[in-house]
């Protein structure tokens, strides 16, 4: 792969406009920030209960730590490369607003009630009401509703043109459409993979972004691309935050003691060799008093070492990664100290975070609710004639329907229109169906 290719700020489906004052791929940054799904992010559970008393993450906060934090490994990690490669000197500035934008995006496809509500929407089909559809949709069409996955949503979100809507969706560069793409291949390609990032709908899309992008095809009868070198910075990013900040989150709800968290967040810092960082935490130890502030502390030296990890580690594969053999995620690769500790966060994290109560309660409140939301509104689009599937539909945006009359295309209409609500607006819908007051 090479940088001009990659670098490409093709729009999918959208003629190219003369540059203002903004570059290519800061309009796509500015895009994402200013739309609708963007800001829905908000109403949209991270891992914990959105706020009452106490603040949380939600996905929006989440998704513009990310950004900060991609922003950051971008910069550093082409401020080395360019001491070997000159000419990435000149592009600094478009790969970190494109992977900044990337970062943006990651979730905007996610349902609501968080990676549940992923599960709960795969679950109606495999085994639930929508195991009905199976025999009147394409086998590569099935695995697409039987293993749900909000990357591909999100792809189809930004591409997708939505009833009334302009063509190409967001309209976004080809660069930013494929550093979003952690997954190049649609469900049917995944094999024993968990995820994957392009539905059935979105294969033309897909391909034509690989092909501006350069991305060599590493699989010609699976559709298996190599990913974009960029999306290992998105992905980094990701896994940093919501490691880091769901510890973050744990501990102000009480659900993490502050001994374990702070344990935690030192396992990454070696007393024998990073003998000035203990000292600077002496010294802000000395100077605050605070638990919350002494935590956020340590979260932000936690941060800033991970961002110079996995900076590196991009440096020490980064032939691999231009030919596209690169396997696993940068952070997989961690130096065995901190990958030990990283390893001891995520163990702590399952047993104290994951599998709380009250991360429990609103999965199983997702699955009640997408559930129900899903029976009603696809039984409505499959038979439309009916005085109650009428009244139901009526209630559907028209972006959301689909003028296709096939049953993948009516189901995917049903998926948009959930998938792109926020957790209090599904709630209510759920409670106005059901007369609850």
């Amino acid at each position: 792969m090479n940088w001009s290719d990659l670098l490409s700020n093709k729009r999918i489906a959208s003629p190219q406009k003369s540059a203002d004052v903004r570059s290519s791929f800061q309009r796509d940054y500015d895009r994402i920030i200013f739309s609708s799904p963007f800001r829905r992010l908000q109403n949209k559970t991270q891992v914990f209960p959105l706020p009452g008393a106490q603040m949380v993450h939600n996905r929006l906060t989440h998704s513009l730590e990310v950004a900060s934090v991609g922003r950051s490994i971008a910069c550093l990690t082409v401020q080395k490369l360019a001491e070997k490669y000159p000419e990435l000197k000149e592009r600094q500035s478009d790969i970190e607003t494109i992977v900044a934008s990337a970062c943006l995006a990651h979730d905007l496809g996610n349902p609501p009630f968080g990676h549940s509500g992923e599960d709960t929407i795969g679950s109606f089909f495999k085994e639930g009401r929508g195991k009905e559809l199976k025999e009147q949709v394409k086998p590569e069409q099935w695995t697409d509703l039987v293993a749900f996955e909000g990357n591909a949503n999100a792809f189809r979100l930004l591409t997708h043109q939505f009833s009334g809507r302009r063509p190409g969706g967001f309209s976004l560069t080809s660069a930013t459409l494929a550093t979003l793409i952690k997954y190049p291949y649609p469900s049917f390609s995944k094999g024993d993979r968990k995820k994957y990032n392009v539905f059935y709908s979105e294969i033309h899309d897909f391909e034509e972004v690989a092909k501006e992008c350069g991305l060599p095809r590493m699989d010609a009868e699976h559709l298996v691309y190599a990913r974009h070198p960029l999306s290992y910075m998105m992905e980094a990013a990701d896994d940093i935050c919501y490691l880091v900040l769901d510890m973050e989150d744990a501990h102000k709800r009480g659900i993490v003691g502050t001994e374990t968290i702070e344990r935690c967040f030192l396992s990454f810092f070696d007393p024998d060799k990073e003998k000035d960082f203990y000292m600077h935490k002496e010294k802000a130890y000395h100077e605050v008093s605070d638990v919350n502030e002494r935590m956020a502390f340590l979260r932000a030296m936690l941060i800033n070492k991970l961002v110079n990890c996995v900076s590196q580690v991009f440096l020490d594969h980064y032939d691999a990664i231009m030919e596209g053999v690169f396997s696993k995620s940068l952070i997989s690769y961690l130096p065995e100290f901190e990958k030990n500790a990283l390893d001891e966060c995520r163990v702590e994290s399952v047993k104290h975070i994951y599998r709380h109560p009250s991360v429990v309660k609103i999965e199983l409140t997702g699955f009640n609710v997408i559930g129900t939301l899903l029976e009603e509104f696809t039984d409505a689009v499959m038979h439309p004639e009916g005085a109650y599937n009428k009244k139901l539909l009526s209630l559907m945006p028209e972006q959301f329907k689909s003028t296709n009359e096939d049953a993948y295309s009516k189901t995917q209409s049903v998926l948009d229109f959930i998938s792109n609500m926020t957790d209090l607006y599904a709630v209510q819908l759920y409670k106005d169906l059901r007369g609850i007051d």
